[in-house]
């Protein structure tokens, strides 16, 4: 029983220096533990903006080989705006029973 005692005493005491130093320590928690982001935001949205085109550009080459009319770009955020609409319109209702 003093062996669990002491192994809880230690992790308390761990955390708590842990956490005082996080508390008082002058900068941001960031700089605390010298942490930077890997990639920018714009490298993040040109990265997801590239996947979209990617994707259609896939999604048309199936359409081709079964012959059916390829979609655009403004067809793909058409068809993602009734989506969105028709999940909201759902959602709604099952709020309002």
């Amino acid at each position: 029983m003093l062996f669990v005692l002491g192994t809880l005493g230690v992790l308390a005491f761990i955390v708590g220096a842990l956490l005082l130093v996080g508390h008082f320590y002058p900068g941001s928690s960031a700089e605390l533990i010298d942490w930077k982001p890997t990639r920018s935001p714009e490298v993040e949205v040109q990265n997801e903006i590239d996947d979209v085109r990617q994707m259609l550009e896939a999604q048309n080459e199936m359409r081709r080989r079964r012959g059916a009319p390829e979609i655009s770009e403004a067809d793909l955020e058409a068809s993602v705006a009734e989506d969105e609409r028709l999940r909201l319109r759902a959602r709604g209702d099952f709020e309002a029973r």
